[in-house]
């Protein structure tokens, strides 16, 4: 099914306790057996049963209900790998690989419907905070009127409702408000419209694979729209009010384009940043690489383009040919995985990027960019690491791998627009090298007008998802994991947690070291990859080891904390546990906390639940 080839986003799945799925789905190792076990073996087993180190195993795989496993292979991540395969195929598989029988499975019972009156939409309660980073400088701060939660009350958050997402090991969409509504999306393809009081289902609307990115709410005409990705590249917009369809656009036609960052709105236009999974190919027969990173605008009302500017600027050529012969491409990368950020004053979009993925290396990778609003042109650029050509080769050592090969020193972490006092105007940077970096927007070509090394950084960070800031302090956070999982030796030891810098000096004014409570539990690490959330006093994070804490903002003391890895009932009754917080950051709004919990891919923990808490759980 791989045909020897491994992608990333499936690497080192764990498994989820069986008591997530319906109790109804108690594995029969009849199911399936004789065919199914054929056909993995012919189609699966080079890749699941140890030839790709890190690609999830056989035992992991058995974990998962096999409507999941199906629509994985009809229309997920491995849709491409599974095309050969007919339907019934398809089917044996997924029952060879979970035990159940199709005909006896009966899924997880769904998240209850509204009533009339929870069902409602409230069409002037437009949204607050906007998009991923809540404000357009990015700086994920939500102002008190519209938290509507002190800095007193947060000791006295408890649990009001949670929601558990069916067949799934991660929950990588971070909630968004608006309407009277919650709205994200789930690693099946659901996309929820919640009531934000109750968690009671509004509208559902099924994408073609998983959703990872936040749902965006703007009003490009009369009715309100909702925006979204999915992983396989196509971009959705459909009514807030209803979930109906208004129009889906494939934003980028290489076969491994992919959607993981926030998109932002101004104007009518829907600016959309492209990311892909090509740099996980690995076998020696992958002609790699071709993909090119991209930021696209659309007509937010029809889904037409508008324009769209490529990261790497020269179309793929043939470079050379491997030992068997096969033909390798390049200029490649420079993958758009990270959110946007708008400034409207400049006319420009700013994008941070990654990576080469082969040679030769090009100006727009690993740095920050600044387009036109209304043309796509590059305005505004600045590089932070020069000739960094990496695929995901470079760990087992496979003949895509470049010469000279990088160190994989993507900028995924979304920018931050910071105004000092003395009316200078910076972008805050952070790297996967462990680093946080200022630059003047008035002179990039000045360089950093500070670096402030943090952590050690890996290929997971450092810092990964993105940073957050109050009108004093930068609040960075930092992974670290204990096992880098790159194969590279590191000098001294990782240093996760969340520090809080001058945002003019770069000084570090606190530090917050959680501690290690994983007693050397495989793929549990105490860091801090998802992006944090600041309100007037605290800052709220979600931790590798399933923790999210509120830390004090002047101090860094952890003011309050839940342990999202117990084991929780949820509204329709399905037993969810939180895991790993990875991409996805909390929401605060109206009174109550919002966060996604479980990152069941990369060696983190798995997870399957929406969390929502109120002061004393009313």
């Amino acid at each position: 099914m791989y045909s020897m080839r491994l992608t990333v986003t499936l690497l080192s799945l764990c498994m989820l306790s069986p008591s997530a799925w319906s109790a109804d789905a108690a594995p029969s190792a009849e199911a399936g057996a004789a065919s199914g076990a054929a056909l993995y073996e012919q189609h699966c087993a080079a890749c699941h049963s140890g030839l790709a180190a890190k690609a999830p195993s056989k035992t992991l795989l058995q974990f998962l209900p096999p409507d999941a496993v199906l629509h994985a292979m009809n229309a997920g991540i491995m849709q491409a790998q599974a095309s050969a395969l007919s339907e019934e195929q398809r089917r044996e598989i997924a029952e060879y690989l979970t035990g159940i029988s199709f005909a006896d499975y009966r899924p997880p019972a769904p998240p209850p419907s509204c009533g009339a009156e929870e069902a409602r939409f409230d069409a002037a309660a437009v949204p607050g905070i906007d998009g991923w980073g809540f404000q357009e400088d990015n700086s994920r701060f939500i102002p008190a009127e519209m938290a509507g939660l002190t800095a007193a009350e947060v000791p006295r958050l408890k649990l009001k409702w949670a929601l558990g997402y069916p067949g799934a090991i991660r929950a990588r969409s971070q909630p968004t408000l608006g309407y009277g509504a919650l709205y994200t999306g789930s690693q099946d393809g659901t996309v929820y419209a919640l009531d934000a009081a109750t968690g009671c289902v509004r509208w559902t609307f099924r994408a073609s694979a998983e959703v990872r990115t936040p749902v965006l709410l703007a009003s490009p005409g009369e009715a309100p729209l909702a925006f979204f990705g999915d992983l396989i590249g196509r971009v959705y917009a459909v009514e807030a009010l209803t979930g109906k369809l208004v129009w889906q656009v494939r934003a980028d036609d290489n076969a491994n384009a992919t959607m993981t960052g926030g998109s932002v709105y101004h104007d009518g236009v829907l600016y959309v940043p492209v990311s892909s999974l090509e740099e996980a190919m690995v076998d020696g027969d992958y002609p790699c690489c071709q993909f090119r990173g991209s930021v696209v605008a659309l007509d937010a009302a029809t889904g037409e383009q508008k324009w769209k500017t490529f990261t790497v600027s020269e179309e793929p050529a043939p470079t050379r040919k491997t030992s068997n012969g096969t033909q390798l491409f390049g200029p490649s990368g420079g993958a758009v995985w990270s959110p946007l950020t708008l400034d409207t004053k400049r006319g420009v979009v700013f994008a941070t990027t990654g990576n080469n993925y082969s040679q030769p290396t090009t100006a727009y990778t690993n740095s920050v960019i600044g387009l036109d609003l209304g043309t796509g042109a590059i305005k505004w650029h600045w590089q932070a690491f020069e000739g960094d050509a990496w695929n995901i080769g470079c760990m087992l050592g496979v003949e895509t791998c470049p010469e000279d090969a990088g160190p994989d020193l993507d900028l995924g972490a979304g920018l931050v627009r910071f105004d000092t006092l003395d009316e200078r105007q910076l972008v805050l940077i952070g790297s996967k090298d462990g680093s946080a970096m200022a630059v003047d927007l008035a002179s990039p070509e000045a360089g950093t007008l500070w670096r402030t090394q943090l952590g050690r950084g890996s290929i997971q960070g450092g810092i990964q998802w993105g940073m957050t800031a109050d009108s004093e302090r930068l609040y960075a956070p930092v992974a670290d994991l204990k096992d880098a999982g790159d194969g590279k030796v590191y000098d001294g030891p990782p240093q996760p947690g969340l520090y809080a810098l001058d945002p003019v000096s770069g000084k570090v004014l606190w530090e917050s070291i959680p501690p290690d409570r994983c007693n050397n539990e495989p793929f549990c690490n105490p860091g801090i990859l998802a992006a944090p959330t600041t309100i007037p006093g605290v800052i709220f994070a979600g931790h590798l080891d399933g923790m999210i804490r509120a830390y004090d903002s002047a101090t860094g003391k952890v003011v309050w904390e839940f342990d999202s890895r117990v084991d929780i009932k949820t509204l329709s009754g399905l037993v969810a546990r939180g895991g790993s917080m990875g991409g996805p950051g909390p929401v605060v709004y109206d009174g109550m906390l919002y966060i996604n919990s479980g990152y069941g891919i990369f060696g983190h923990l798995p997870g399957n639940v929406l969390l929502a808490f109120s002061v004393d759980g009313r």
